[in-house]
């Protein structure tokens, strides 16, 4: 299964201005205590473009993506499509641990608080293990002989033992957890992995194995308190043209 894919805007998309981010924090090796000297300090947000932008030929830009710093910002609507989906990448913002949001608004709050809306058992299995047997088909390509190579194929079964444990984990207790258990157990099965990507083939098999029994997450996931909050962040994000006219106006 090929996981799904966020393409990034054009570079010269322009930057949402901060009053129209809703919630950002630190994502990445940070949030899943995996992170050493040299590891990248990876920030994601979702913001909302002022509705009336909305309403013209040309739709604004739904991703933001930089890098130096690594931030990767998604518009209200986008950022919400994938969290419906199970992304695990997007879905961790509204899962993050108090201390490393930065942003945090009273429209952010209500995303955090109907989070565990976004959840299905289908989405969840086939996003998580999807990811996961991507990560294992990038470990097949990597020559390990090269140091360079080595560690990001180190990085590469991280990934996959991360989002094993996370994804079977979400599909039996309904919580998403970012911190991984024992890091210094992940980052030494990572390399094991990295030098011998068979050892990943039982950890993928009994993956499935958890997954195809029963856990606790509805079969589809509950779209209306998305699409109720999202109304509520165009009513908050919408100003009149100056002006305009009301009904009846001339």
């Amino acid at each position: 299964m090929t996981a799904p894919s966020t393409p990034e805007p054009p570079a010269s998309a322009p930057a949402p201005a901060p009053g129209q981010v809703l919630l950002s924090g630190i994502v990445g090796s940070t949030a899943y205590g995996l992170a050493h000297a040299g590891s990248d300090l990876d920030r994601l947000g979702l913001f909302a473009v002022p509705t009336e932008a909305l309403h013209g030929l040309d739709r604004p830009a739904e991703s933001h993506v930089t890098t130096e710093p690594d931030i990767t910002l998604h518009e209200a609507a986008k950022w919400c499509r994938l969290a419906l989906g199970c992304n695990p990448t997007a879905s961790e913002l509204v899962w993050l641990p108090d201390e490393l949001y930065e942003t945090r608004t009273p429209l952010g709050d209500e995303l955090i608080g109907i989070r565990t809306s976004f959840l299905s058992a289908k989405a969840v299995r086939g996003s998580y293990l999807g990811y996961a047997q991507q990560q294992f088909r990038k470990l097949l390509t990597r020559d390990t002989t090269v140091p360079a190579t080595r560690a990001r194929a180190a990085k590469h079964a991280r990934h996959l033992v991360r989002l094993v444990e996370q994804g079977v984990r979400l599909h039996e207790t309904g919580a998403v957890v970012l911190r991984v258990d024992e890091p210094e157990r992940v980052r030494d099965l990572g390399i094991r992995i990295a030098d011998r990507p068979d050892l990943a083939v039982d950890l993928l098999a009994a993956a499935e194995h958890r997954f195809a029994r029963p856990g606790v997450l509805p079969s589809a996931p509950d779209a209306a308190p998305a699409e109720a909050w999202l109304r509520r962040v165009r009513a908050a994000h919408y100003a009149p043209p100056a002006g305009a006219a009301g009904p009846g106006g001339c």
